[in-house]
Order: C-alpha cells, then sequence, then structure tokens
C-alpha cells in the first residue's frame, strides 16, 4: 500500500529558512561574548541543517530506519571535527 502524505509548504521552509539567515546576519553584530555568539549561531545552524533533511531531502516522510540511517554518520562527524580541534589546540 502506499503512503500518502500532504506536501509541505515548501516556501514557507524556503521563508523560515531565510529568516533565520537574516537573525544569524543580525546575531553577528551584537556585542555578545564569543561563546555566547558561538553557541547561538551553532544552534541556528542545526535547527536550519534539520530543516533542510526533514523537507528538502524529504526525511520527514520517510521510515524509521532510512532516517536512522541519515543520521548513523553524525556522531563520527562530531568525533572527526573533535579531534582535529584538539590537533590543532596543541
Amino acid at each position: 500500500m502506499e503512503d500518502t502524505h500532504n506536501h509541505p509548504n515548501y516556501v514557507m521552509v524556503w521563508f523560515a529558512l531565510a529568516v533565520m539567515t537574516a537573525v544569524e546576519v543580525g546575531i553577528t553584530f551584537l556585542s555578545w561574548s564569543k561563546t555566547a555568539l558561538i553557541l547561538v549561531l551553532v544552534g541556528l545552524a542545526i535547527w536550519k541543517a534539520l530543516l533542510v533533511a526533514l523537507y528538502f531531502m524529504h526525511l520527514r516522510f520517510e521510515s524509521r530506519p532510512l532516517r536512522i540511517l541519515a543520521v548513523a554518520p553524525i556522531p563520527l562527524a562530531f568525533i572527526l571535527v573533535l579531534a582535529v580541534i584538539t590537533e590543532f589546540r596543541w
């Protein structure tokens, strides 16, 4: 049996991504500490990546095993980034 779903409003998703990008640009001009800026900007970047993966890559409408397959490499990428950062600090 074929699963049917409503198509998301891609224009609204694109608009949300554009607004978040504008917010990111605006945040860079604030006089917050570097740590706060980095945390907020990374959080917004993760949120934007999640929106792109869910809607434009259609993962929201896929089965659970396929979602797990798409998310599985993320811990490895995190470990590799940490390894590069620690090498740079030495």
